[in-house]
């Protein structure tokens, strides 16, 4: 960011060389790039991620504190939308391989993986107003934060492209798992369809959905950038955004260092629940 034309105080109107001076000190921009890093690393270490250089007496630990929340709650109904039917139209794609409804849900997961979010978010929009238009009265909000309702959409743009990916993971992990030799086993002994498909190729099938849910809860909890944009959320996405617009460089830093362990957190709880879902997986003692 250091790169890009300007600094978080040149948006501002226009100052004596003076001010700017004391502005520059004040926030340590006349300090050399690396010094200011190993600064940021300093504070980091105790836990301080600095002052917003554009967000009036704010600091990023107060940004993250109240609008982490925001977005956790909207990842988290984006995760159960993109879950559920990342796992459904797997299952049902994988039980009707190479017929219509298998080639329709995978034109479906193309265009979820293909198109970005925003745009469905601007269609979504144009859709949810026409038929808010038709009916004579708001069937859901367009934008806007306050209840469950504004939710709903968002969430479902949020989760598209997860749902999408999920989809293809899950529909190609049956098609792996109903080949093994237990299922033939099981077919053998005579276990009815239902009990074969819930007991051995859904619960093994699944397992590979599991681990992308890592990174799945972390980008989703932690915010969609740019649907929280479209749609006027107050989440960390949108604050990000704009802080990436501004040049804000604490917000930045500590945005990304709050992603990033977050990220990996996500990652290791994975990681454990894994061995907790696969019975074949244990953890080795020392």
């Amino acid at each position: 960011m250091h790169f890009v034309p300007g600094d978080p105080i040149s948006g501002n109107k226009a100052m004596s060389i003076e001010i700017r001076k004391n502005l520059e000190k004040k926030y340590g921009l006349d300090q050399p790039v690396l010094k200011q890093y190993l600064y940021f690393l300093g504070n980091m270490a105790q836990g301080d991620f600095g002052i917003s250089f554009t967000q009036q007496n704010r600091s990023v630990n107060d940004i993250i504190e109240s609008h982490f929340p925001v977005s956790a709650g909207l990842g988290i109904l984006a995760l159960i939308f993109a879950t559920a039917g990342g796992v459904l139209w797997g299952t049902l794609a994988a039980l009707y391989r190479g017929k219509v409804s298998d080639q329709l849900i995978m034109f479906g997961v193309i265009l979820g993986i293909s198109v970005p979010s925003f745009v469905f978010a601007a269609l979504g929009q144009f859709l949810l107003t026409e038929l808010n238009k038709y009916f004579g009265y708001t069937i859901l909000p367009v934008a806007g934060w306050g209840s469950i309702l504004h939710m709903l959409l968002p969430a479902l743009v949020l989760g598209l492209g997860t749902m999408a990916f999920l989809t293809r993971l899950m529909r190609s992990s049956l098609l792996e798992v109903v080949n093994q030799d237990y299922i033939r086993t099981a077919k053998a002994k005579g276990l009815n369809s239902f009990r074969i498909f819930f007991a051995h190729e859904l619960r093994n099938g699944i397992l590979p959905v599991v681990t992308y849910l890592g990174p799945a809860i972390a980008f989703l909890t932690t915010g969609g950038f740019v649907v929280e944009t479209v749609f006027a959320i107050p989440g960390l996405g949108r604050y990000f955004v704009q802080a990436t617009q501004q040049l804000d460089y604490t917000v930045i830093m500590g945005l990304t260092v709050f992603y990033g362990a977050f990220l990996v957190g996500m990652v290791v709880l994975v990681d454990i629940l894994y061995g907790f879902i696969d019975p074949r997986i244990s953890l080795a003692k020392s």
